[in-house]
């Protein structure tokens, strides 16, 4: 599978606060207002997780937690110098508040309900536990007055590019897939093997890894690692699954892009591939939200991370 390269970054945090989702709408139509944010950048040429790094990874100002999954590119392609973003409330409760006419910007959770007991077809009982998606509005410490000064607060420091740490992510690597020379970017699940070309072949440093990062992200599907469901079988290209794959490939390599704060390569044919995005996320609204999860889950992976609990608070999104 040829790479699509990428980059940007990650993590999520949701403090208790009550969400902003209109109480008549029904919760399905929250994926369809994420969607249309992301559609709105694609539609101006801007492709949110192809987005370059100049700050730190977005974080909440009160918990200090980092933001994941979706969450990381909904706030990350905004532009604002600061990583910090809080809520209304908290922009309130610290003595400051949102300057007039700002426009928020959302962070998804999912909502999980009450466990019941549901018998099925055959009689037999099983517990579920419905997960709802909701979300609620933040703003940047930039869109705020009387709370950068207070806190001392200046610019977010740029993250310096390291390819020692690139090296350090791929050599960590649990459980890694076997590598071998070729002359493109593939993962072949049958084998479990990564091919890449030679890094001399490479116009920079940063094009290498953000393409074996692509790769990598794809070989955390086999059933030895993640088991993502039909990476076995991506052999129809432009097929739905082979499009969510590659979704899934780009935002983990662009999440462990941002970890090391590398640029992003370059993207080949920009007009074609913004017209590929746009078809595809116009006809599933549920696939943005689905693809950042598994890419946060391959990116956990691939840096040896434990999987987080998924809380009421604010689950990895």
């Amino acid at each position: 599978m040829s790479a699509s390269i990428v980059h940007n970054s990650y993590e999520t945090v949701v403090p208790p606060f009550q969400s902003t989702e209109h109480p008549t709408k029904p919760r399905s139509s929250v994926y369809e207002i994420v969607t249309s944010r992301i559609l709105e950048q694609l539609e101006r040429g801007v492709v949110p997780w192809h987005r370059p790094w100049s700050a730190q990874l977005p974080c909440n100002l009160v918990s200090g937690k980092a933001y994941r999954g979706l969450n990381t590119f909904l706030l990350g392609s905004q532009g604002y110098a600061s990583k910090y973003w809080l809520t209304f409330n908290q922009a309130n409760k610290l003595g400051g508040h949102i300057r007039k006419g700002e426009k928020s910007s959302l962070v998804i959770f999912w909502h999980i309900g009450q466990e019941k007991i549901i018998r099925t077809a055959d009689g037999t009982e099983k517990k579920q536990t419905p997960f709802l998606l909701r979300y609620y509005s933040v703003f940047n410490v930039c869109q705020t007055e009387g709370i950068a000064e207070k806190l001392g607060l200046g610019k977010s420091a740029p993250v310096v590019p390291s390819i020692e740490a690139c090296e350090a992510i791929v050599s960590a690597m649990p459980n890694a897939p076997a590598r071998c020379q070729s002359d493109r970017a593939w993962y072949q699940p049958s084998t479990d093997t990564v091919g890449m070309p030679a890094k001399e072949l490479f116009g920079r440093s940063e094009e290498y890894y953000s393409t074996l990062f692509h790769e990598l992200t794809h070989s955390t599907g086999h059933s030895s690692r993640i088991g993502r469901e039909g990476i076995e079988q991506l052999n129809t290209f432009g097929s739905e699954s082979y499009s969510k794959e590659e979704l899934v490939a780009e935002m983990g390599a662009a999440m462990l892009c941002g970890v090391t704060g590398i640029a992003p390569a370059v993207i080949e044919n920009t007009a074609a591939y913004l017209k590929n995005w746009l078809a595809r996320l116009k006809a599933d609204s549920r696939l943005l939200v689905s693809a950042a999860s598994a890419a946060q889950k391959a990116a956990d992976y691939i840096l040896g991370k434990q999987e987080e609990p998924i809380h009421n608070d604010g689950g990895a999104v």
